[in-house]
């Protein structure tokens, strides 16, 4: 009998245009079959691929220049042990996906607050994954503006600061800074929000699960070296070109891992910071494979690449009389009639929505010259 699976194929990223995920690294999928059945949930049983997740986490500390990464060999200059009742990094681990990492850190941020009734401050621009912790956590999310998109190019899209001090009070556990907006690919000011966080002693969380694999390639000020941000989401299977699911969770202090922690009397390893219990080996080995092969060369043209396409459509886009958003990242927001982006995806293009209706395309490594050219003659046949 053939398997209900055999005359099926995934999804081909011809025309998809709003992903934030893409096709891995060649390096990365073979990783990714050999590593299939092991699980970094439990470390002390699964060595290599326990290993292979805290070499991942000093990939991500490197990229987001974490304090303890040794400038001589890109690694934390504290690594894990094979001690078992070690939490599995003392750093972050390999979550999966942004919406768990994001998760974590509002968890961790209510479990070392004093707050009796704790609230977390986020940009109206921060995904909705902080709407899933505020549910799951029990916390009170307060969403602050960010400035018009329509308006001056310079902070449009951006948190606005004076908005955000004024939701901060003693209450706050934690304040989100967007480092590469889902919408719109804008950074927001990291040290400012800090600065913020800072005046009623609150936690920082950078969430840059697209940007983070693009921001060190940029002049933006969104790290660890940047600001005293407490924890970053950052995810290896978005623009790292990691098999899904990838993603990453750092922490600037080892207690931040260590107030997640739980008992687990009946694995090899004693305790476990993660909010999932098995996890994908196919993930930490694919990020780890994809990170050898592109760091930093490959990620640094594949950003130039995407920047330099950007530029492109956002020119072809503006010379035929349409609103194209500002933009920190490669990631083009275009005001189209709602029929008009009805059409183009009828005729197949993989097309999603900004909350205030502008069609996004993010220039993943899937996205070439040639799908654009396409795309815009269907654009110019529909219009």
């Amino acid at each position: 009998m053939q398997s209900p699976v055999a005359d099926r194929r995934p999804q081909s990223f011809d025309r998809v245009l709003s992903s934030m995920c893409t096709e891995p690294h060649p390096a990365a999928r073979e990783a990714a079959e050999r590593f299939l059945a092991t699980n970094p949930g439990d470390p002390a049983t699964y060595e290599t691929v326990a290993e292979l997740e805290r070499e991942v986490v000093a990939d991500l500390a490197r990229l987001a220049e974490h304090p303890a990464v040794d400038d001589a060999e890109g690694a934390p200059t504290e690594r894990v042990t094979d001690d078992t009742d070690t939490v599995e990094s003392a750093y972050g681990y390999v979550t999966s996906g942004g919406t768990e990492a994001n998760i974590q850190a509002v968890r961790a941020a209510r479990e070392q607050t004093d707050a009796n009734d704790p609230n977390v401050v986020v940009p109206a621009s921060a995904h909705f994954s902080f709407q899933k912790a505020a549910a799951v956590l029990d916390v009170e999310l307060r969403e602050v503006p960010t400035h018009p998109v329509d308006g001056n190019p310079e902070q449009a899209g951006r948190v606005d600061l004076d908005a955000l001090t004024a939701a901060v009070d003693e209450e706050t556990a934690a304040v989100v800074a967007v480092a590469g907006s889902t919408e719109y690919g804008r950074v927001d000011p990291v040290p400012a929000v800090a600065d913020a966080a800072q005046t009623v002693d609150a936690a920082v969380h950078v969430d840059a699960a697209w940007g983070g694999f693009a921001l060190p390639f940029t002049d933006h000020d969104w790290s660890f070296a940047d600001a005293p941000v407490d924890t970053i989401t950052i995810d290896p299977h978005k623009l790292g070109q990691a098999a899904v699911p990838a993603g990453g969770l750092l922490a600037r202090e080892p207690a931040t891992l260590d107030s997640l922690a739980v008992d687990t009397p009946y694995l090899e390893t004693h305790a476990q910071a993660t909010l999932t219990g098995t996890r994908s080996g196919a993930g930490v080995a694919s990020a780890r494979a994809a990170f050898d092969a592109l760091y930093p060369d490959g990620y640094r043209a594949a950003h130039e690449r995407a920047t330099e396409l950007a530029a492109w459509l956002d020119t072809e886009l503006r010379q035929r009389g349409y609103e194209v958003r500002p933009r920190d990242l490669p990631i083009v927001a275009v005001a189209l009639p709602e029929s008009l982006l009805a059409a183009l995806r009828e005729a197949g293009w993989k097309l999603s929505p900004t909350a205030a209706g502008e069609a996004r395309v993010v220039c993943m490594p899937h996205v070439d010259r040639s799908a654009l050219e396409a795309f815009l003659t269907d654009l110019d046949r529909l219009r």
